[in-house]
């Protein structure tokens, strides 16, 4: 069942987000005015100034909000005495092994560390932090920031989606103490097999990410190229494809209640409509864009990346998303600018 935010939260928890980028430091702003002890932590030193002197600016569709935060640098966190009770991870992916021992001494024995990220981390997160103190979770928003200290929300909280589940049976029925938390911040779904749900946000990661980045577009500029939706399509239908080949199920996301179909292809499909309907603005860009733009290193490894290795551990081959990471790559060494002119790299890929 989906609960929406309810104005209730718990103020007695220590809460902190490490990595308070566009998407966590929007989360963390809602749960700050809904009155929740929450630190950020951040590795952008300009941001964290930016927050201590002037506080968090969210900028929505329909409003925009200043809110007062305390924010810590992570050379910082060394000083932090008090444990945490919930801890709310906002880096990349690539991100998560160092921030997890960074932040382990500060979790409280009895605390809960979860992932509010794109791909597969649960595994990372566990094996530094334990199984007994890790949940998993599955999010969808759209946002950006390119200013230190502002957040450009295109998705305000009623729009927002959370799934969370268990690690394994060590924090099964623990789920409700961080879906309190993050009812704050938008709509939550319970999920008893969340690393099948985190696979199918994976699989939508898959379409959307480096097709939309290699063109150097938003994401509805991107789709509307001849020829190109169709490459996105097909990059997901191999996420699809290899996630069911590792063992994990078609489920709903997005705050559907069923899969309509039980057709792997056809689900890739409404994944991605999904997206592009829902949380797909006319000037909205992909992460991996974002990142490009900003100079740093996309999720290549962790997205279509994992899809690659992970057809190849079967013994199998997904040369759409392989060919994708490969271009991606040349951009990344420089070789290659994004541009709306590598539009015919990507149709080759399907010929």
């Amino acid at each position: 069942m989906t609960e929406r935010p309810t104005g209730y939260g718990m103020p007695g928890k220590r809460i902190a987000m490490v990595g308070t980028g566009a998407t966590a430091a929007g989360f963390g702003a809602d749960m700050v005015s809904a009155g929740l002890d929450v630190t950020f932590i951040d590795q952008w030193p300009a941001h964290v100034e930016a927050m201590r002197t002037d506080g968090l600016r969210v900028e929505m569709p329909d409003e925009t909000a200043t809110v007062p935060v305390a924010a810590f640098h992570v050379c910082e966190v060394a000083t932090l005495r008090a444990p945490f009770d919930i801890v709310l991870l906002g880096v990349k992916a690539y991100d998560t092994r160092w921030a997890c021992e960074l932040i382990e001494p500060m979790v409280a024995p009895d605390g809960l560390v979860v992932g509010l990220q794109n791909g597969m981390t649960m595994d990372d997160v566990a094996s530094i932090v334990g199984p007994g103190r890790t949940l998993g979770a599955v999010i969808e928003v759209a946002a950006n920031m390119f200013e230190p200290g502002a957040v450009v929300r295109q998705t305000p909280p009623a729009g927002t989606w959370f799934a969370v589940g268990p690690y394994d049976e060590s924090t099964r029925g623990r789920e409700a103490e961080v879906a309190d938390v993050l009812r704050h911040a938008g709509a939550v779904e319970i999920r008893d097999d969340v690393r099948s749900a985190k696979w199918m946000k994976l699989v939508a990661n898959a379409a959307e990410f480096l097709p939309s980045s290699i063109l150097g577009l938003p994401l509805a500029d991107s789709v509307a190229v001849p020829g190109i939706l169709d490459v996105m399509r097909a990059a997901g239908r191999e996420a699809m494809r290899t996630g069911m080949a590792i063992g994990h199920r078609l489920v709903p996301i997005f705050g559907e209640e069923r899969v309509e179909v039980n057709d792997p292809d056809h689900h890739a499909a409404v994944l991605f409509d999904a997206v592009l309907k829902g949380w797909t603005l006319s000037d909205t860009k992909v992460a991996t864009l974002q990142d490009w733009i900003k100079g740093r290193r996309g999720e290549i490894d962790d997205i279509n990346g994992l899809v690659v290795r992970e057809q190849e551990r079967v013994g199998g081959d997904s040369p759409v998303n392989r060919q994708l990471v490969e271009i991606a790559r040349r951009i990344e060494r420089g070789e290659l600018a994004p541009d709306p002119s590598n539009a015919d790299l990507l149709r080759a890929l399907l010929d």
